[in-house]
């Protein structure tokens, strides 16, 4: 099955860098998130929405909180992408792991579960793209902090 695999050393602490996927003010800012709803828990919920408008929201990642440890690790399982203009992909499965290393963070994203046709290939080619380049943007926000 196909994943997408992604990580960068942060200078930070673990709880810190975790904590801009789990905290709406952190996600808001970094990746402009206009609404979420995050149980932080297993079991618990975990939304995000983007481009709110009139006619309603038109991009909302969501799934269910699998695993969640403080300051090193949360996934995310049957995570599901609404876009207006494709069909509903998912299940998926997000894990988002921080690892203290020589007084830095690495932090490493691993998204799997694409499966195959047309609008797969599309969201697995954006993601193959955006979260390398997602993880910079992370990096830059966090040790600006």
């Amino acid at each position: 099955m196909r994943k997408v695999e992604a990580s960068i050393s942060i200078n930070r602490s673990p709880a810190l860098v975790l904590s801009v996927f789990t905290e709406y003010h952190h996600l808001s800012i970094w990746w402009n998130v206009e609404k979420a709803l995050i149980d932080l828990r297993k079991g618990g919920l975990y939304a995000l929405v983007w481009g709110i408008s009139g006619k309603g929201m038109n991009y909302v990642s969501t799934g269910i909180i699998g695993e969640y440890l403080q300051a090193c690790q949360l996934r995310i399982d049957q995570l599901v992408y609404f876009n207006p203009e494709r069909p509903i992909l998912g299940p998926m499965e997000l894990l988002i792991m921080t690892t203290p290393e020589n007084g830095k963070t690495t932090l490493s994203i691993i998204q799997s579960g694409y499966q195959h046709d047309k609008d797969w290939d599309w969201y697995y080619d954006a993601v193959k793209q955006a979260w390398p380049q997602t993880i910079l943007k992370i990096k830059e926000y966090v040790e600006g902090l």
